[in-house]
């Protein structure tokens, strides 16, 4: 939240500046005393300008001064106007700044909060500025395929690093994906064979995305066209005004457009998503489209490409539904998108995937469309999902059930279960798939809650290596502690997908599926047993009632392997979650997106480091390498555990 600004120095000098020596910060602690000798020197920054790097915390006076024998104040006037003085500039940093003009004397009045800051002087212009510091931002390591080590080109030493790295030698993941020259997902003796092919005839094997890997590419930001018709938008509308939590459908086209290339796909189904988020599209509740005064507003929206036709022309390669989700208090355009990316650096191979696209919307009959901005492409959790990892699930046809708000903590056997009829109703836990064998899948839903909460310990410690895969278990919720996910299983019986492969009482695995992770990295709320997502104790996470993960900690064994996994994440060098790394790709993202962000709906037009507004930790941020930065703080929580 740096609040950087530049005054002007106005300086009306007397006489021709002399050849300097230096220059110098003259004042009160921690710029010395009013002798430019005994001031703080600057450092010469070789252009004109000179800097200084201090930690200030509180109210200073100070002027600029040079190091001849001349008087001191040569860029100060003629004369000394000092702490004193009743027409000194007077600056203040904090949600605002004041400014009060002086006559020909300019000493400075500063308030700083304790950061350190950097003061920079122009002798060029003559204007200096004051900016909260940040660390410089490091230089990106390059993401070439091919250049495994790094450096930028592909050379044999690219050959030997992927050799040291199948003989044993620590890969992160931006290693791994540089090794990866083959496009298979491993790093074998085949990468070395592929990379000494192409050293030899500068010919790399082509990676051609199809079907969910086309629509997610994260190199490229596809454009996404809806065009409804006049009658269909106001039914939208009016869908809202009778229940803000409608999940009906209204038709529309869409064309999806990346590198070149656009699909246009006619009678798709079109809705309203998202649970606290919702909001009505456009205007005030009763009001009908105006094309001369539109109202626009960001919300989510769903797109079911074959709610009106089930064919193979009403897909994107196979892709059937997409979810348009806005960044609601979101002003970093990144939290969600650097969650579900964090997750498959960590091998949690259940996260969806995700990635931005830009948004535009018709409503049939008016002159333009409206853009509406920047959003997150989002793949839903549903059978296709299923289908298209069923090599890890070992199959895709068996119980899928969403898990929300707050009552589903998997320890009420007579919660409320149900499943997805195509009606607007909300339940705890709502069976996504094979809803025809909905008798049976309450039946093992009820069943394994029932072992999870009344097994006694050593029973349940044999019961649940048996059922699923513990340490990804383990691992995803590890990303989700270490990225501050407060609304979730753990902490709020909310927010997460359950998966059973299986359809008896005793033949399945079950998985955790991690979802809606907007509501992260600082953007805290007192909700559960905790009040700080940042510092709150990664081993007490949440409500022992909600019994999962509690249960699981009370076995040393298992309680090692999600520690080890949590300072995994924020250990440097593992290009994971350390500050260093996290910072690199936000910055890369965001300068892939900042000149769309303004939009039509006028709405989130600015990218802010801060959480939501309604959060009760505003001081969080990402960026500025200070005590409040979340990923310090987060790394200090983690680290400070003991296995």
């Amino acid at each position: 939240m740096a609040k950087g600004f530049q005054i002007s120095l106005m300086v009306l000098l007397l006489a021709i500046i002399p050849a300097r020596t230096a220059i110098y910060v003259v004042g009160n602690a921690p710029f010395g005393d009013w002798n430019p000798n005994a001031g703080t020197m600057m450092t010469d920054n070789g252009d004109g300008t000179f800097s200084l790097r201090t930690t200030i915390n509180n109210t200073v006076w100070f002027v600029f001064a040079d190091g001849q024998d001349s008087d001191w104040n040569v860029f100060n006037t003629n004369y000394r106007y000092g702490p004193s003085g009743n027409s000194s500039q007077e600056i203040m940093l904090g949600n605002t700044y004041t400014t009060q003009k002086s006559n020909s004397n300019h000493s400075y009045k500063f308030t700083g909060n304790g950061q350190e800051y950097c003061i920079t002087f122009n002798l060029n212009n003559l204007t200096f500025s004051i900016d909260e510091y940040q660390e410089p931002t490091p230089e990106p390591m390059s993401q070439i395929v091919g250049d495994a080590n790094g450096d930028g080109e592909i050379t044999i030493a690219d050959v030997n690093t992927i050799i040291d790295i199948l003989l044993g030698q620590f890969a992160n993941y931006d290693t791994m994906h540089r090794c990866d020259v083959n496009y298979d997902n491993e790093i074998t003796i085949a990468d070395v064979t592929v990379l000494i092919t192409y050293l030899l005839s500068d010919v790399m094997p082509e990676h051609i995305k199809v079907g969910y890997d086309y629509v997610w590419d994260d190199e490229v930001i596809p454009e996404v066209h809806i065009n409804v018709s006049l009658n269909e938008w106001n039914r939208l509308l009016a869908l809202y005004d009778a229940n803000p939590y409608t999940t009906q459908y209204v038709m529309a086209s869409l064309s999806f457009s990346k590198q070149g290339e656009t699909t246009v796909i006619d009678s798709v189904g079109l809705r309203l998503k998202g649970n606290t988020s919702r909001r009505r599209p456009e205007g005030l509740s009763g009001d009908m489209h105006n094309s001369n005064n539109t109202d626009w507003h960001h919300v989510h929206f769903g797109v079911n490409l074959r709610k009106y036709a089930d064919d193979d022309a009403h897909t994107i390669q196979g892709v059937r539904k997409l979810h348009l989700k806005w960044f609601k208090d979101d002003p970093m355009y990144v939290r969600e998108l650097f969650c579900y990316e964090l997750f498959k650096r960590a091998g949690v191979w259940t996260a969806v995937r995700d990635n931005y696209c830009r948004l535009w919307l018709h409503v049939e009959g008016d002159a333009t469309e409206a853009y509406y901005g920047v959003y997150e492409l989002l793949e839903p959790i549903d059978k296709r999902y299923l289908k298209d990892r069923k090599a890890r699930f070992a199959a895709s046809d068996g119980y899928l059930w969403k898990c929300r708000n707050a009552a589903a903590g998997l320890n009420n056997l007579n919660g409320d279960i149900w499943y997805d009829d195509d009606t607007d109703d909300r339940h705890a836990y709502t069976l996504q798939t094979q809803t025809e064998e909905f008798d049976s899948a309450r039946v093992q839903l009820i069943d394994f809650m029932n072992k999870l909460n009344n097994l006694n310990d050593n029973d349940f410690y044999v019961w649940i290596q048996q059922v699923t895969d513990v340490d990804l278990l383990l691992k995803t919720y590890a990303v989700n502690v270490a990225v501050g996910m407060w609304d979730d299983y753990w902490n709020n019986a909310n927010n997460y997908y359950i998966y059973f492969n299986g359809k008896g009482l005793n033949d399945y695995k079950f998985f955790f599926i991690p979802y809606d992770y907007d509501n992260t990295l600082g953007t805290s709320i007192r909700c559960g047993v905790q009040d700080d997502a940042g510092r709150q104790n990664p081993l007490m996470w949440g409500n022992d009632k909600n019994r999962l993960i509690a249960r699981i900690l009370k076995f040393n064994d298992f309680k090692n392997i999600y520690i080890n996994h949590l300072k995994t994440l924020v250990k440097e060098g593992n290009a994971l979650m350390d500050r260093n790394s996290a910072q690199s790709r936000i910055r890369t993202w965001q300068a892939s997106i900042h000149q769309y962000i303004d939009n039509d709906t006028g709405e989130d037009t600015a990218i802010k480091d801060t959480p939501a507004s309604w959060g009760n930790h505003s001081e969080y941020n990402l960026l500025k390498n200070d005590n409040d930065n979340f990923f310090t703080v987060k790394a200090a929580s983690i680290n400070s555990l003991s296995n």
